[in-house]
């Protein structure tokens, strides 16, 4: 069955052109003049993506926004607005937990890759509440499609990460939650553009600024879902440092969580020796000890000795089977 979109605007034209725009695109598309008529819909059907204008008549786009959050908090929110002001979006981002924005008037690729990613936001959480390992791993995969290159890096963070938490005698069942959380740790970036994701290029600082959303973004969805906390500390700070240098809130050493520690780890040293579209992988030599150095700056010094010894004696590809 095919998710619904339901656009919400008191110009006809505006939402003629939507349904025109999203003919035979597999989704069913609702429209509605008015923010009260939305909620009438919002209260009767699942909705996975609102595309609400801001400014209407009675009832404003902020108001119906934060309205559907506690009707529909699954649904997921896009605003357009003719004015990209500040206050309106913070306000939006505050108070109504808004995805995207999009200024008015705007292009047909732009609406189409926003409400794309949407929906695309909107089955990974629809997924994630079923803690599935088979969904949660095909969708680890799916996220991977957005960054080519990164194929396979997943499930290899996370036989890395749970031959660490063996080496350290964890639990069997918190082996299982970094099992997910490794799968996960970068299902924020479903909501950065894949242009930022694949630039065969250093990123400038704006740039990078939209990167580094991901984990926040990543926790949102994850906690939304119900997954533990194994998985959500996983997901927002895999990119903390040891030194207290890292993102996204600058924690350092064992204020970092253990399962994060970890992960980042296994992150790390797989990032290193994979292709990037700006450079070619590293040997695995090399990548080891560019990881030894990272000892106490970005990473955990115990972690890495014992990842270093296992990867030196060869002890590696059994973890993930394992748990």
């Amino acid at each position: 069955m095919s998710e619904t979109v339901l656009f919400v605007d008191d110009e006809p034209v505006i939402l003629g052109f939507a349904e025109s725009l999203f003919a035979g695109k597999g989704l069913q598309i609702c429209t509605c003049a008015s923010a009260r008529e939305a909620l009438k819909i919002l209260e009767k059907e699942s909705v996975a993506v609102l595309v609400s204008d801001n400014c209407m008549p009675e009832m404003g786009g902020l108001e119906l926004l934060s309205r559907t959050t506690r009707i529909s908090p699954d649904t997921v929110k896009i605003m357009m607005t003719a004015y990209a002001d500040l206050p309106t979006t913070m306000a939006a981002i505050n108070k109504s937990e808004v995805y995207r924005f999009i200024i008015k008037p705007w292009g047909k690729k732009e609406m189409l890759r926003a409400v794309k990613e949407g929906v695309r936001r909107y089955r990974l959480l629809q997924s994630l509440k079923r803690e599935d390992d088979h969904l949660l791993h095909s969708l680890a995969q799916t996220i991977e499609l957005k960054d080519p290159l990164t194929k396979g890096h997943c499930d290899r963070v996370a036989t890395y990460a749970i031959q660490l938490a063996q080496a350290l005698n964890l639990p069997k069942e918190m082996q299982v939650e970094i099992k997910y959380g490794s799968w996960l740790h970068d299902c924020g970036k479903i909501g950065v553009p894949e242009a930022l994701l694949n630039a065969p290029r250093g990123l400038t600082p704006e740039e990078l600024d939209i990167v580094k959303k991901h984990p926040a973004w990543g926790l949102e969805v994850v906690r939304k879902a119900n997954l533990s906390m194994v998985v959500q500390n996983i997901v927002m700070c895999h990119h903390e440092r040891y030194d207290g240098k890292g993102y996204p809130a600058g924690l350092a050493g064992k204020d970092i969580p253990l399962e994060a520690r970890i992960v980042a780890v296994a992150d790390i040293y797989d990032a290193l020796l994979s292709d990037r579209p700006y450079r070619p992988g590293y040997s695995q030599e090399r990548t080891l000890e560019m990881v030894i150095e990272m000892k106490g700056s970005f990473l955990d010094p115990s972690l890495v000795d014992i990842f270093s010894q296992f990867i030196a004696s060869g002890r590696v590809g059994v973890a993930l089977e394992a748990a």
